[in-house]
């Protein structure tokens, strides 16, 4: 089957190691379904993966790819969970959790094999593309907002770069929600198309708000640390799920995060009910995930070279016919 795979591993030029050509089918194991893929997202995952970031070389060549929505063998039209070992089942109680692609084969490809229990319906009136955007970025986005931000309608919140996955989806659910939602950008394209998904406004990177809020998205790191942690009230919460500009701020601001009572909250992808109280969430408001652009997985470079770039608005979508 046809596919898009991490040949080598290099941590300077990723993309050196990413081969598109034929793979071996997946081999389903007791517990496990085969789902005909349809369309599958590309997430900065799939870049860190090819600099060896949470996978190693004995385990390659691996398929790319932790998202995707596709078929059953049942022909149901299904969305996959993508934290594999969560629960035990498919894998066995004491296998630790891992992202798909770190121990198994991924998604970018005809087709792929999971653990049933990863197997979640798609809703109806949702496109393959649209669902296949859900399960990484939006599920941390999701995650991020109400279960490790714990805001409530009314509240502010301040969303770092505007732009990626994860920070669109939070721009969009956050409004969706009731959130006043403001939004950061160097790019000022960006910031205009924050203002049109629903932030209140958007601003130059590191810019004064006109007050501070009640959370902070934070996916950036290095670069907008100091800026997150100085927008939050008294009592605020900072929600940190990434750093693609580095995990090392030239300051920590540790003086005001005790002074102020800061609360500092890591988060990482969600739990397979989040991603079922996602999807219900979008289908009663029709809430849909912003897509930058849909490729066909025989252009898969294409996508990780934008992806790879920081050149995205949203999502890229690739899709296997």
């Amino acid at each position: 089957m046809f596919a898009a795979y991490a040949a080598r591993i290099d941590r300077d030029q990723p993309l050196s190691g990413l081969e598109l050509g034929e793979r071996p089918a997946p081999e389903v194991r007791p517990g496990w379904s085969l789902i005909d893929v349809r369309a599958a997202s590309l997430n900065h995952h799939d870049v860190w993966s090819l600099r060896g970031v949470g996978i190693t070389e004995d385990k390659l060549p691996m398929i790319l790819g932790c998202d995707a929505a596709g078929v059953d063998q049942d022909g149901n039209e299904v969305v996959l969970h993508s934290v594999i070992g969560q629960s035990g089942h498919g894998v066995g109680p004491t296998e630790g959790r891992s992202i798909l692609t770190e121990k198994y084969q991924g998604t970018f490809a005809e087709q792929v094999a999971v653990p049933t229990w990863n197997v979640l319906p798609k809703p109806k009136g949702m496109s393959f593309a649209e669902a296949a955007c859900l399960p990484t970025a939006w599920l941390t986005a999701y995650r991020m907002l109400f279960t490790n931000a714990g805001v409530r309608p009314g509240d502010s919140v301040l969303v770092q770069g505007a732009g990626g996955g994860v920070a669109t989806a939070a721009i969009v659910l956050g409004k969706a929600a009731g959130l006043r939602v403001f939004a950061t950008s160097r790019d000022e394209h960006k910031r205009r198309r924050a203002v049109e998904l629903g932030a209140v406004e958007a601003y130059e990177s590191g810019a004064r708000l006109p007050e501070r809020v009640d959370a902070v998205i934070e996916t950036v790191g290095a670069a907008t640390w100091s800026h997150s942690v100085k927008s939050l009230r008294p009592g605020g919460t900072l929600v940190i799920s990434g750093a693609t500009s580095g995990d090392r701020p030239a300051h920590a601001e540790l003086t005001r995060i005790f002074f102020l009572e800061l609360k500092v909250v890591g988060s990482t992808m969600g739990a397979k009910d989040e991603l079922e109280d996602l999807l219900a969430f979008c289908s009663a408001t029709g809430v849909r995930p912003v897509i930058d652009e849909v490729l066909p997985l025989d252009r898969a470079r294409e996508g990780f070279e934008k992806v790879a770039a920081g050149d995205v608005f949203g999502k890229v979508v690739l899709t296997t016919g």
